[in-house]
């Protein structure tokens, strides 16, 4: 099979499974668990408290003993067991640390996929900047094939999506084995302990350019979960308490609406290599910024009725609000260290976005949402994302090179 079709594949089951419960998980909680703003929230949280030190772990542990292909199949089988445990409890304190640990062992695996495709993109001798973003593309469209059947089959008002999710992990944890093989380094006899560790990576930060792109890398992070937990329970669940939109479009098929935006996000990905190649990472992260704002803003002003028309637009915005940071900011990194700690270093980013970024933003939010309600959190979150724009801009020194990711 083509190495193109073989990651495509992959990518495409990579985020199918995540696509299964990250945008109606909340929707089902808020609905037939009836579990608070701060409840929910912590669910989301468990990707910022795995992302703290799992993707850094097996990063480490893939470029030092494990092949990325192998334990990115191994992570993936872990995970689909716990997940398919989480589905069966209805109480906070027995759902909740089983989809932890779930979660524990999904989320190095999306900077374990990027290792593989870059891996097998060198070995094959492709420009990874002009060839990736096609091929991760397919994961966006695995995700909404997997939201959109997630709503039509009605699993989101049950369960049953953490069981789809398991499955489909499964099938992913199989595959995984027959991707093309990834270096390990077993040479460290004359190394530091810091290179026998796997932990030259974190020596990154000790750059004042990736430190400062890591620190706002987290605030990009803390924004994406705000709607990742919120989104369809907003629709769902505050929309369908009000008589004149409960038999609206949006609040009966939350998830379709919702996935307007993978598919927004499937189209810019495309644009990533000219806009990275032709503007710089400094600026297309601004751009992201501010597609976060007015994602927010639109969030607030819109409704299921006279107002949906904000509500897609605000779907639409979201496709450069999320690739023009997490998938150029995976180039970036890749682009920006060498390739003996590529997985440790993309296990770094992922830490700061999916980590601090996921965790902290997860509680933040949920906070904010039980003090404040529905739609005057969206404008505070709007607030934020412009705070973060306007530093970024002044503290981001940068100057690009056209034709350069750097």
């Amino acid at each position: 099979m083509n190495i193109k079709l073989r990651l495509i594949t992959m990518n495409f089951l990579q985020y199918a499974v995540w696509g299964a419960w990250l945008i109606s998980l909340g929707g089902y909680l808020g609905g037939k668990l009836d579990f608070t703003g701060l409840q929910i929230g912590s669910f989301f949280a468990t990707m910022g408290i795995a992302s703290l030190f799992m993707p850094g772990l097996m990063g480490i542990i893939a470029d030092r003993w494990i092949p990325a292909q192998k334990l990115l199949g191994i992570c993936h089988l872990i995970s689909a067991a716990f997940i398919i445990a989480a589905r069966m409890q209805t109480e906070y304190a027995a759902l909740y640390p089983l989809f932890l640990l779930g979660v524990m062992f999904y989320m190095p695996t999306i900077s374990l996929s990027n290792s593989v495709s870059y891996n097998a993109l060198d070995k094959a001798k492709l420009d990874s900047v002009a060839v990736f973003p096609k091929i991760r593309v397919w994961g966006t469209v695995g995700f909404i094939c997997s939201m959109i059947a997630v709503d039509l089959l009605k699993f989101d008002e049950s369960s049953v999506q953490l069981y789809f999710s398991g499955i489909l992990g499964i099938i992913l944890g199989l595959y995984a084995f027959t991707l093309p093989a990834s270096p390990v380094k077993n040479n460290t006899q004359s190394q530091s302990w810091v290179d026998k560790l796997g932990l030259r990576a974190f020596a990154l930060f000790q750059e004042k350019k990736m430190a400062i792109f890591f620190i706002f890398s987290m605030s990009l992070g803390m924004m994406l979960q705000i709607t990742n937990a919120y989104g369809n329970d907003y629709l769902t669940n505050y929309f369908g308490s009000m008589p004149q939109y409960q038999h609206t479009f949006g609040v009966e098929h939350a998830n379709i609406l919702i996935s307007l935006s993978q598919i927004s996000e499937a189209l810019c990905i495309l644009l990533i290599s000219f806009f990275l190649k032709r503007y710089g990472i400094k600026n297309v992260m601004l751009i992201s910024m501010f597609a976060w704002v007015f994602r927010f803003v639109l969030l607030g002003a819109g409704n299921p009725g006279p107002g949906v028309w904000m509500l897609i637009l605000s779907m639409i915005v979201y496709g450069v609000a999320f690739d023009f940071f997490n998938i150029s900011g995976s180039l970036f990194v890749d682009q920006s260290t060498d390739p003996a700690i590529r997985s440790s270093a993309q296990g770094v980013f992922m830490m700061m976005t999916n980590g601090f970024g996921a965790f902290i933003g997860s509680y933040a939010a949920g906070l904010v949402v039980d003090g404040f309600g529905w739609p005057t959190s969206w404008f505070i979150f709007a607030g934020f994302a412009l705070l973060m724009a306007i530093l970024f801009a002044i503290l981001f020194k940068y100057k690009h090179v056209a034709g350069e990711v750097e």
